[in-house]
Parts: structure tokens; C-alpha cells; sequence
């Protein structure tokens, strides 16, 4: 028998899970103990699976929406299958969920003794992206990423057991660094769901027009903003970094992945000369591994 946190999974529980070759860092590499990557997947299906939810990215036939318990009629509304998703997850806590994701998390939750802060701030960001289009200013970017990124950070510490308030800070640069990279690949995406992820009050100083996103190929203005923005979430990285040296053994080389997959995604945007407009430029594998060396030996 397979241990429960380890189950095979079918369904749509196996669709969100192939997800996670897609991601611009690993997941649960091979190199980890067998426990933590049962555990670090188990986190990752809750999160690909709320994302899914607030993105409207969820597997077709509705599925998921019959398992949280969620009418035919009501399965197009992201808001009530995230507040349904909210009350499965609560029974993660305290009795038996629904959802094969959410019982994949429950011993993970038991054996490390995670709390639902992390998860529930997972849902609120997704509340907020059907609520919440536009950014005006960088500080509320942060404020989002509090909620979008940073908790995963956090949940990987624990899983680990490996936090500090130190080591949370650093996780969370690196997070939020993490989220800024993936809004940059993905702008013509998220303007296609009526949500921009740049600064308003940047693209005003950078004479950036909603307009000047929607065409196939970025103008120099919007280049321009691009880099801005790579450079903000490359310093975020480089102020997370140290979280790399503050570990030992497989985890460093896991935390070190993280921060090199957000480097070399930077690298990647910077190739494409900053124009992320055709489509999201990724790192070759080269690259990624090459990042990784240079975190390791701490060359920045």
C-alpha cells in the first residue's frame, strides 16, 4: 500500500498535479527525502488548485465543482466555488474534506502541525483577483504578493522544519520576487482576464498605455518598463539569497533551485530583449542549472 500523502492520483487531481513541470522552479525534486516530496506536492496541488479556481483554469467537466459541492449552475462563479473550496479546506483541520487534493494535504497538516494562515491567505488573493484588475502603486503589488506568493514560502519552511523569522523574510523576498517574474511572462496572458500586474503609477512614468499591451509585439516604452520592473524582482532575489546559505544539505540545493528559477526566468526576459508580449520567455534547462551553480557558490 501506498502511504496516504503518497496515494497515486487520478482525475482531476492528477491534472492539477502535471501541472508542476510547467513552473518556473522545482517542485519536489527527485534529490529529497521521500517524505518531503509527498508533503511539498501536497502543498503544491492545494495552490495549483485555488490558482486554477480564481483563473478559471480548473479541468473541464466540472469535476471539482461536484466535489466541493458546487451545482452545475453555480460552477461558473469562481467566487462561490472559492468560498466552497474555503469550507472544504476548513475541514482539512477538523474533520474529513471532499476534495481528493485537500485529503492528500490533511497528514501533511497533522504531521508537520501547519496552520490554515498560509492556506486561507492562498484563497484571498484569488478572492482579490475577481475582485481587484489593476495595481495602482508598487507597495500594493507587495500587498498582494503577501497573500499570493509568500505563503508558499512559508508552508516550505514549515514543511521543512526550518523557520525562523529570518529565514521567513528571506522567503518571503524571494516569493514575492518569484510572482513579479511570472506577472512579466505573463502580461499578454493576464490581460487577456482583464488583469494588468504593473504598477499603474509605473506605467504612468514609463508613458505605457493599456493599449500599448494588447499589441502582438512591445514597444520601447513598455520594454523599458519590463526591465524596470525584472530589476525590482532581481533585487528582491538577491535579498533572499542569503536564505540559501542559512540551510544545509538537500534543502539548500531545493532552495537554490527556487531563487536560481527566478533568476534565469529574468535572464530569459532579458534575452527576449524585455519584450514579453508574443508569449512568456522561459529558461532552457542549461540555463536553470547553470543558476543553480551560481547560487550555490553564492556568486549572486
Amino acid at each position: 500500500m501506498t502511504p496516504a500523502g503518497t496515494a497515486r492520483a487520478g482525475g482531476p487531481e492528477r491534472s492539477t498535479l502535471d501541472k508542476a513541470a510547467d513552473e518556473n522552479f522545482p517542485v519536489a525534486p527527485f534529490f529529497l527525502p521521500r517524505a518531503w516530496r509527498a508533503d511539498l506536492m501536497a502543498v503544491y496541488g492545494f495552490a495549483r488548485l485555488v490558482d486554477d479556481i480564481g483563473d478559471g483554469d480548473l479541468a473541464p467537466g466540472g469535476a471539482d465543482a461536484r466535489l466541493l459541492g458546487v451545482s452545475p449552475e453555480e460552477a461558473e462563479d469562481r467566487l462561490i466555488l472559492l468560498d466552497a473550496f474555503e469550507a472544504d479546506l476548513r475541514r482539512v483541520f477538523d474533520a474529513t474534506p471532499n476534495h481528493p487534493l485537500l485529503r492528500r494535504l490533511q497528514p501533511t497538516v497533522r504531521q508537520v502541525g501547519l496552520t490554515p494562515e498560509p492556506f486561507l491567505g492562498l484563497i484571498a488573493a484569488n478572492r482579490q483577483d475577481q475582485l481587484v484588475k489593476r495595481y495602482e502603486t508598487y507597495d500594493d503589488l507587495l500587498d498582494y504578493c503577501e497573500l499570493s506568493a509568500n505563503p508558499v514560502g512559508r508552508l516550505v519552511l514549515s514543511v521543512t522544519g526550518t523557520s525562523t523569522p529570518e529565514r521567513i523574510r528571506r522567503s518571503d523576498a524571494v516569493c514575492t520576487a518569484l510572482q513579479i517574474v511570472e506577472h512579466l511572462q505573463d502580461v499578454a496572458e493576464d490581460l487577456g482576464r482583464d488583469r494588468i500586474y504593473l504598477p499603474a503609477d509605473d506605467m504612468k512614468s514609463f508613458h505605457v498605455q493599456e493599449a500599448d499591451l494588447a499589441t502582438t509585439t512591445a514597444g520601447a516604452s513598455v520594454r523599458a518598463l519590463v526591465a524596470y520592473e525584472a530589476e525590482r524582482a532581481r533585487n528582491l532575489l538577491n535579498e533572499g539569497t542569503p536564505l540559501v546559505g542559512s540551510v544545509h544539505g538537500r534543502l539548500k540545493l531545493l532552495l537554490a533551485g527556487f531563487v536560481a528559477g527566478g533568476k534565469a526566468a529574468i535572464r530569459a526576459i532579458a534575452a527576449a530583449e524585455y519584450d514579453v508580449l508574443p508569449g512568456p520567455p522561459k529558461p532552457g534547462k542549461i540555463q536553470l542549472l547553470r543558476e543553480v551553480g551560481v547560487t550555490l557558490r553564492g556568486e549572486g
